[in-house]
Order: structure tokens, then C-alpha cells, then sequence
């Protein structure tokens, strides 16, 4: 089994079932007890702010926001650099515990030993 997850999740409202997923199986890894790492691009970007997360609903879907509190309780949310710079979202407007970061963190999360990375 791998020993760390990274997951990169390019979707959010536009394509509801594909985030959810990605948040899913973040959530269950980390219950899992598998070191994870999510990153949010492209439009699920928003779910770093907070309440952003409470407005997505997705029928027969675990609750985006409880998905985010179990995965920032044993694992690490982050925003991408540019991402956020392209929304005006800076480090004061996340949740706590949401960083952002960018390209080289990534690249480096996935290519380290015993990682799987994850693109949904």
C-alpha cells in the first residue's frame, strides 16, 4: 500500500460527482490511516474559503464539509498558488489549516518514496 495519497481535484460545482469522489476517497484514506495530501485547482479552488463548502450538494454525497474537517484532522489541504492568485484568494481568506502552495510542492508530494498520486 502506498504510504502517502496525493490527490489533485481539478473539479468542483461544474462537475459534482468527480469532486465529490476525490474528497471521498481522501476522506476514507485518511481514516484509512494513510498519509494524505489533498490539492485543490481549478474551480473546487472555492472550498478553500470557508462556507464555500456548505453550499455543494450532491444527492446520495457525504457532506462536502465534514469530508474537509475529517481530512484537516489527519491530513494536509492545500491550495495551488496560481489557482487561488487567479481568484483573488489569498492565505487570510482560507480555512485554517488550508495552505497554499505551489507546482513544485506538488511535483515534489508525488514523486516522493512510497507515493500515489491522484488526479480527479
Amino acid at each position: 500500500m502506498a504510504k502517502k495519497l496525493v490527490i489533485k481535484v481539478t473539479a468542483g460545482a461544474d462537475a459534482p460527482e468527480r469532486c465529490s469522489q476525490a474528497f471521498t476517497v481522501a476522506a476514507v484514506a485518511v481514516a484509512s490511516g494513510v498519509e494524505v495530501s489533498l490539492w485543490l485547482t481549478g474551480e473546487s479552488s472555492w472550498f478553500a474559503l470557508p462556507g464555500r463548502a456548505a453550499e455543494f450538494e450532491l444527492p446520495h454525497a457525504a457532506p462536502l464539509p465534514d469530508l474537509i474537517e475529517s481530512i484537516l484532522a489527519a491530513g494536509q489541504i492545500t491550495l495551488c498558488t496560481q489557482c487561488a492568485a487567479r481568484r483573488e484568494i489569498t492565505e487570510k481568506d482560507v480555512i485554517d489549516g488550508v495552505r497554499i502552495a505551489g507546482a513544485q510542492v506538488f511535483v515534489s508530494e508525488a514523486m516522493s518514496d512510497g507515493a500515489q498520486a491522484l488526479v480527479y
